[in-house]
C-alpha cells in the first residue's frame, strides 16, 4: 500500500508538472486550473502516503534521505499551494512544480525501508525542529522559483526583446513581493528550527553546539538569509540583487541539507 501510494504521489506530480509547463507555453485558465487541481491531488495523497508511514513507523517519517526529500517536496507543494491561492499565479507552478518533482524523484535513490528510530531521535523535539526546518526551506524554494522568474522578466525588459515569455510573466513588483513574503515566512521558521535544534542537541549529545559540519552550514545559511532580509529591511535590497541572494541562498540551502549529509562526516550524517 505504501509503495502504491508513493508511485502514484509520482504520477500524479508528474502531471500537474506537465500541465503548469503546458500552462507556461499557452497560458488559459482552463489549463491552469487543470494544473492546480493535479497538484492538489497530488498533495492529498503524498499526505496520505506520509502518514501511512508514520502509523507504520511510529514516528514521524524524517529520518532518512528518502523520508527527508519526500517531505521537502511535500512542504514545497503545500507552500506553494497556498501563495498559489493568495497571488492567482498559475505560471509561477512553471517553475515551482519541477522542483518539487525532482526532489521526490531524487528520493527514490535511497533505501526506503523503514528501520527503527535511532535512541537520539526518540524525542518530541524531532517533530518540532524537522518539519520547522522543511517549512522554512520550503518557503526559501518558492522565494527561489520567484527569483528565477525576476531575473528572466528583467533580462526581457532590459534587453529590449519583448518575447511571448515576457507577456506571460508577472510584473516585476509581483515577484519582489513574493520573494520577501517568502523570507518573512522562511526565516523565522528557520531560526525556529535551529533553536529547537540547539535544544534537542543538549538533551541528547549533552551540549547546545558542538559544531557539527550541520550546525555549522545551517548557521552559514541562515546568516545569508539574514543578510537579505536586513537588507530589504534597512538599505532597501529589492529586486536584482535580493532575487540573486534567494538564488545563492537556495544553493547554500541546497547543500546543507543534501551536501553536508551525503559528503561530511558528523552526528547529523546518513553516511
Amino acid at each position: 500500500m505504501n509503495a502504491l501510494l508513493f508511485k502514484l504521489t509520482l504520477a500524479v506530480y508528474l502531471a500537474a508538472t506537465v500541465a503548469y509547463l503546458a500552462y507556461l507555453v499557452k497560458p488559459q485558465e482552463k489549463l491552469g486550473q487543470v494544473a492546480r487541481w493535479l497538484l492538489t491531488a497530488g498533495f492529498v495523497i503524498h499526505g496520505i502516503y506520509t502518514l501511512d508511514r508514520y502509523l507504520e513507523a511510529g514516528h514521524t517519517p524524517i529520518t532518512n534521505l528518502h523520508e527527508s526529500l519526500s517531505f521537502f517536496s511535500l512542504s514545497i507543494v503545500g507552500i506553494y499551494i497556498a501563495f498559489e491561492r493568495k497571488y492567482r499565479l498559475f505560471i509561477l507552478g512553471s517553475f515551482v512544480t519541477p522542483l518539487a518533482l525532482l526532489i521526490l524523484v531524487a528520493s527514490t535513490g535511497f533505501p526506503s525501508a523503514i528501520v527503527p528510530l535511532n535512541p537520539a531521535l526518540k524525542s518530541r523535539w524531532l517533530v518540532v525542529h524537522t518539519v520547522m526546518a522543511f517549512l522554512s526551506y520550503a518557503a526559501f524554494a518558492v522565494a527561489f522559483g520567484a527569483a528565477v522568474m525576476y531575473l528572466i522578466q528583467q533580462h526581457f525588459l532590459k534587453s529590449k526583446k519583448l518575447g511571448p515569455l515576457y507577456q506571460k510573466l508577472p510584473s516585476l513588483d509581483v515577484l519582489d513581493e513574493i520573494n520577501y513574503r517568502c523570507l518573512t515566512i522562511g526565516f523565522p521558521l528557520l531560526t525556529f528550527a535551529i533553536i529547537s535544534g540547539a535544544i534537542w542537541a543538549e538533551s541528547a549529545w549533552g551540549t547546545y553546539w558542538s559544531w557539527d559540519p550541520k550546525e555549522t552550514w545551517s548557521l552559514i545559511t541562515w546568516f545569508v538569509y539574514a543578510a537579505l532580509l536586513h537588507g530589504r529591511l534597512t538599505t532597501g535590497w529589492r529586486g536584482k540583487k535580493a532575487a540573486i541572494l534567494a538564488i545563492v541562498g537556495f544553493f547554500v540551502l541546497l547543500f546543507t541539507f543534501l551536501g553536508v549529509n551525503l559528503f561530511l562526516t558528523g552526528l547529523h550524517s546518513y553516511k
